[in-house]
């Protein structure tokens, strides 16, 4: 065939954090010594209540269609996990079940972008964002969150980036790549400038459990801004859901039957099955999740520790999520044993992986080149294995 395929679809990148952790198992297939931290994923069992509730589902037949938005009983209990952890009054009609986070961001994204809008995305960012945007016809538009500050962006930054094109804010908090939670005070200087310029805020808060000595606060919790913020949320991280891709949209009702509509031609719905057991999930209590917050703490603590006594200038200390975001920029510019000269964080990530067997992610990837990414939701064995090859590889460079 000659003629010519999506320009579109063309021109977005590849998720660079899939490529690594898909590179990694695929040398750890072909027998390579391989420690991967490269994927965001738990390294726990997915709870008993879960499994159960899923195989209780298949048991009893519940395996046929249902509404495109999820099943009710489903975005029921939805409606109460938001109204006792976040005080947010939603009804079932406002919650549309997707096949995970990423999906709940792409629906709403969907909703809101025409050709030429503009979407700002604070920086560092999760790898998807961007990519969904331009996907949609939307411009990208970044702001640059200070390492002094956290890497959170401010008010009068926010104002500043603003033009009459501006659709949206895409706000990931707490953060991936950064591990940064913004304080009630700092979401609250936003918000004024995001009703001020009258945008639609997304709110991707999938990492609401893994906050470690901080508040967690939703940005839709604020007055008047439940009727412009999409808030995106899902089980993978919180619930060591990861492989069953669940997640969902809670918007204002207007929106939410737009996000209806595009399921209804595209996924129509997420698995009944992994629905049935987030809905195992939703009525199982937090005891699981907070041996989880506690494990991670515990091996943020020694992320923190380790990297300090082999980096130049010390990572941030994570408020939130599982990743350190780890500073390398002081590495550039010395060469490998075997001449190549290190110009950025890909090819340090390149050089780790092919020298040491490390899979780490370039800063790159969530645009800011100076730091790598570390996720620490794996065990305390394979931390210290990487925490040690990551010493070596760069005690080698000249």
């Amino acid at each position: 065939m000659t003629r010519p395929l999506s320009n579109r679809t063309q021109n977005i990148a590849a998720s660079l954090t899939v490529a690594i952790d898909t590179l990694a198992k695929q040398m750890i297939a072909e027998g390579k010594d391989v420690v991967s931290l490269g994927a965001g994923e738990p390294d726990f069992a997915t709870p008993e209540p879960i499994r159960t509730a899923a195989c209780k589902a298949i048991n009893e037949g519940k395996t046929r269609y249902t509404a495109p938005v999820g099943i009710l009983e489903v975005r029921k209990a939805v409606c109460e996990k938001l109204l006792r952890d976040n005080g947010l009054h939603y009804k079932p009609e406002q919650i549309i079940m997707t096949s995970g986070a990423k999906h709940a961001v792409f629906n709403a994204l969907a909703a809101l972008i025409n050709p030429g809008d503009e979407v700002i995305i604070p920086a560092p960012y999760w790898v998807t964002y961007p990519e969904l945007v331009k996907w949609l016809g939307g411009s990208p538009i970044f702001i640059q969150g200070l390492r002094e500050n956290d890497f959170k962006i401010t008010a009068n930054q926010l104002e500043a980036a603003c033009t009459e094109r501006t659709k949206a804010i895409l706000l990931n908090n707490p953060c991936n790549p950064t591990g940064s939670v913004y304080s009630r005070e700092e979401l609250a200087s936003l918000v004024k400038v995001i009703i001020a310029k009258d945008l639609y805020c997304i709110s991707d808060e999938v990492y609401e459990y893994f906050v470690y000595n901080k508040e967690f606060v939703s940005a839709a919790a604020f007055e008047g801004m439940e009727e412009r913020t999409i808030v995106v949320n899902g089980f993978s991280k919180s619930h060591c859901m990861t492989g069953w891709r669940i997640g969902y949209d809670a918007a204002p009702e207007s929106i939410a039957k737009i996000i209806g509509k595009i399921q209804g031609q595209a996924t129509h719905h997420p698995s009944n099955v992994a629905q049935y057991a987030a809905l195992g999930a939703l009525g199982m209590g937090m005891s699981e999740v907070e041996k989880m917050r506690a494990a991670f703490l515990k091996r943020r603590n020694y992320m923190l520790e380790r990297t300090a006594r082999i980096l130049k200038t010390p990572a941030k200390a994570p408020d939130g999520a599982f990743y350190l975001f780890a500073p390398v920029n002081d590495f550039y510019g010395k060469k490998t044993p075997d001449g190549k000269t290190i110009n950025g964080s890909v090819e340090l990530c390149q050089y780790l992986l092919e020298s040491e067997g490390l899979a780490i992610v370039p800063g790159a990837a969530f645009g800011d080149d100076t730091c790598v990414r570390f996720s620490y939701a794996a065990s305390d064995d394979m931390l210290q294995k990487a925490c040690d090859r990551f010493e070596r590889g760069l005690n080698k460079l000249i």
